[in-house]
């Protein structure tokens, strides 16, 4: 299950809720091998909105650990993306990033970071992924996709600094990457989303991507959720609106960086996403909106790939 934003906290204290609870475990239940539990910040103000999930102080740890404990009992694994919103940060009074580059027309001019300010943010998601271990999780996935912190600081089109942090695009994930697998297991692999390609006119494409990625596995990333886009307004590109779109760039990934991919977007057809698999695309297939609209998709998809699925003992006369 690929993270998906809930806007859900009530008190905008980040912390998860009964309808976190739900919302996850009930896909615990049906049959879903590793959920990926949505875009979790390392700051009040790093959120997309004030109604995001947050991992910035140890007063989280409870609520996360709850809603782990039951998808392992559920026969689950379970992971947690931590992110920082940077320049997209709706309800911060001043987003800050990279640069002093707006993600749009509407948005509000973020405030360029000091370098000891990353310092601060690497701490942060160090921090952050401590937690999540003491909470349980058993992977952790950093969000550098999507027009978030990182990939603000990884395009060329939105990281406009002179200094070192400009000069090589992957440093700050690079940083974050080393900070975070300082504090977790050895076995516990690290995921890292990422954009293949950008649809801004002068975005980077699959290359780039590749570059920063081996960087980014150099210093530690075990495993590429490989998306696409999410930095602004797409221009002349535009993103594929068709099941299986963004498959060709998993495979790109893989074969140029040799290790495992996620592939996401639109891949809820249980067949595509099989042959997503078997045909060698990629090594995992994420489903999205897919699981919104069905909590079970994952025992249905068995059951119409294999033929035979095997729900929980109280829904087997259900089957």
């Amino acid at each position: 299950m690929a993270p998906m934003c809930q806007y859900s906290v009530e008190a905008k204290d980040g912390k998860p809720n009964d309808w976190h609870f739900v919302h996850y475990v009930s896909r615990a239940v049906g049959g879903t091998g590793l959920i990926i539990m949505e875009m979790t910040d390392v700051d009040p103000d790093g959120r997309i909105t004030d109604y995001d999930l947050g991992l910035w102080s140890d007063e989280h740890i409870l609520a996360f650990k709850r809603i782990i404990d039951e998808a392992h009992r559920q026969g689950a694994k379970i992971g947690i993306q931590i992110a920082h919103a940077g320049r997209k940060a709706e309800d911060a009074e001043m987003p800050v990033g990279p640069s002093g580059i707006p993600a749009g027309l509407q948005a509000k001019t973020p405030r360029p970071l000091a370098a000891e300010e990353i310092a601060v943010i690497v701490e942060q998601f160090k921090e952050a992924a401590a937690r999540a271990v003491k909470a349980g999780a058993d992977t952790i996935e950093i969000h550098g996709a999507h027009g978030y912190l990182i990939h603000q600081f990884h395009s060329p089109g939105i990281n406009d600094r002179e200094d070192e942090y400009g000069q090589n695009y992957a440093k700050f994930g690079v940083e974050v990457i080393r900070a975070m697998k300082s504090v977790m297991p050895a076995d516990m692999p690290l995921l890292f989303r990422i954009s293949a390609t950008e649809y801004m006119d002068g975005g980077y494409g699959v290359a780039h991507a590749i570059e920063m990625s081996k960087q980014y596995i150099a210093a530690g990333v075990d495993v590429l959720h490989v998306s696409s886009g999410g930095e602004g307004p797409a221009g002349k590109r535009k993103p594929g609106n068709y099941p299986g779109y963004q498959v060709p760039f998993a495979r790109a990934m893989k074969e140029a960086l040799g290790v495992p991919v996620i592939a996401v977007g639109m891949l809820d057809d249980p067949k595509l996403a099989e042959a997503t698999v078997a045909n060698g695309d990629a090594d995992l297939v994420a489903v999205a909106r897919g699981m919104l609209r069905d909590p079970y998709w994952a025992l249905h998809a068995i059951k119409a790939v294999k033929g035979d699925a095997e729900p929980p003992k109280a829904y087997v006369r259900a089957y």
